[in-house]
């Protein structure tokens, strides 16, 4: 059957890419492999919209990595008021609102949020491992409890800062699947968060995941995005991430990693 295979000038592209490039031809369509894979990518991009947030299991991983964490809902009561009424994702359910209300305290400098979003698959994977990176890296912040999020928007992230009166809200929230990356981990920043906010007053870390955008540099990016809304008071369009400056020369990699061990 390979004789019937035509492969596309392009083949040797595809090692640096996992985008669908060089897939070869078989008469007028595409080989059975790719075809498959295709339709494997779409119904698990479909399965991840879908999926609902485990938090239970969440919010005792968070309970072992030493996090106190207030689970909260948006007004949309499940899943298909969720996609289809998005102004519900944006806003706290009465009984939420409660909650946190319980909950305040004296106003902490940030509150991380955890929202599943359109993939919670990618919040249950990324959104731990980033908030124990961070916290090693924010020794001098008032950090407040984790805030586990189901049916949200990046919207929602605004009642709940304004709620617990924080300086700043860091949402980590699943973005909508692609046809490569069905787990992939948004970060949204916000300085002064209060329902009302445009997305314009927002920073945002796109395509957090091992495949993407590794949590070692979206760590990196994001303390220094705090970092600068501290000092600067704002977010959004005025706050340029020039995070990228502040990383090790190579050469400096090559001293730091031939030092020997104190």
């Amino acid at each position: 059957m390979s004789d019937f295979l035509e492969k596309n000038p392009w083949d040797a592209l595809r090692q640096f890419t996992r985008a669908r490039i060089a897939l070869g031809r078989a008469g007028y369509s595409l080989p059975t492999a790719p075809l498959l894979a295709f339709n494997l990518s779409h119904a698990q991009a479909r399965d991840a919209v879908h999926q609902a947030l485990d938090v239970e299991i969440l919010l005792q991983e968070l309970s072992q990595a030493g996090f106190d964490a207030i689970e909260v809902q948006s007004a949309a009561i499940d899943r298909q008021h969720y996609l289809r009424r998005p102004d519900l994702g944006r806003r706290l359910d009465d009984a939420s609102l409660a909650r946190l209300a319980a909950a305040q305290s004296a106003p902490p400098e940030v509150v991380f949020v955890i929202a599943d979003g359109l993939s919670a698959l990618a919040a249950m994977r990324h959104a731990l491992p980033l908030l124990q990176l961070m916290r090693a890296k924010l020794t001098d912040w008032t950090i407040g409890p984790v805030v586990v999020a189901r049916q949200a928007r990046v919207a929602l992230g605004d009642g709940i800062g304004e709620m617990l009166g924080a300086r700043l809200v860091v949402m980590l929230i699943g973005e909508r699947p692609g046809l490569s990356s069905p787990d992939s981990l948004g970060i949204y920043l916000t300085y002064a968060p209060r329902i009302g906010c445009s997305d314009a007053q927002r920073n945002c870390i796109s395509n957090v995941r091992p495949e993407g955008l590794a949590y070692d540099a979206a760590a990196h990016k994001l303390h220094y995005l705090l970092n600068e809304a501290r000092r600067l008071s704002l977010t959004g369009v005025n706050l340029k991430d020039d995070s990228d400056a502040t990383l090790p020369s190579p050469a400096e990699l090559s001293v730091l990693s031939s030092a020997s061990p104190v």
